[in-house]
């Protein structure tokens, strides 16, 4: 791992982020930027971080971006990473409404959306398959997967429901086993 950055360094790379990833292909960005590109975290903190923050309310991306940040440079990090995440978004969420007010019946900017939201889920699939792949191979992880989409799906159970369901036993099932010293 490299050495510790400095939280303008955190905002910069943040901000790169922010300004170049799209749709739900941001936590793949923050995974290849901080775990690949500068190394400052290595693959098991990663998923760490973002099972962490898939679990708060928030946004995913935004909530790893701030435990990252924090690991790399205390509270002035995490400010730093959130900032750096959100405000290329923000500044251009505000020039898109603005333009889409003037422009949304225009049947050109109609399809052009339609074309931008088959996109979207093509990068969150793959996504799901880039970081998850590991889980996928796995048949107790995979367990996981299948019960969650089944009760989503099926049974319209909202996330926090699922979470208070299964974590009990995801924490009995994979928490880690005993070992006995050996002598």
């Amino acid at each position: 791992m490299n050495s510790a950055p400095s939280p303008r360094e955190i905002f910069l790379a943040f901000a790169r982020i922010g300004v170049t990833s799209f749709g739900g292909g941001l936590v793949a960005y923050l995974r290849d930027v901080l775990v690949t590109d500068k190394k400052w975290m290595d693959e098991e903190e990663f998923l760490g971080a973002l099972e962490i923050g898939q679990t708060l309310p928030g946004l995913n991306s935004v909530n790893v971006a701030i435990i990252a940040g924090r690991k790399l440079a205390g509270p002035a990090g995490a400010i730093a990473a959130a900032t750096g995440l959100i405000l290329p978004g923000v500044i251009l969420l505000l020039i898109l409404g603005v333009l889409y007010q003037r422009f949304r019946h225009n049947p050109d900017v109609a399809a052009a959306l339609a074309g931008v939201a088959a996109a979207a889920v093509g990068l969150l699939l793959q996504v799901t398959l880039k970081i998850g792949a590991k889980q996928f191979l796995n048949p107790r992880d995979l367990a996981f997967i299948v019960l969650t989409f089944v009760l989503v799906v099926f049974f319209r159970a909202s996330l926090p429901a699922v979470l208070f369901l299964v974590a009990p036993f995801a924490i009995i099932l994979c928490r880690p086993r005993k070992t006995t010293p050996s002598p």
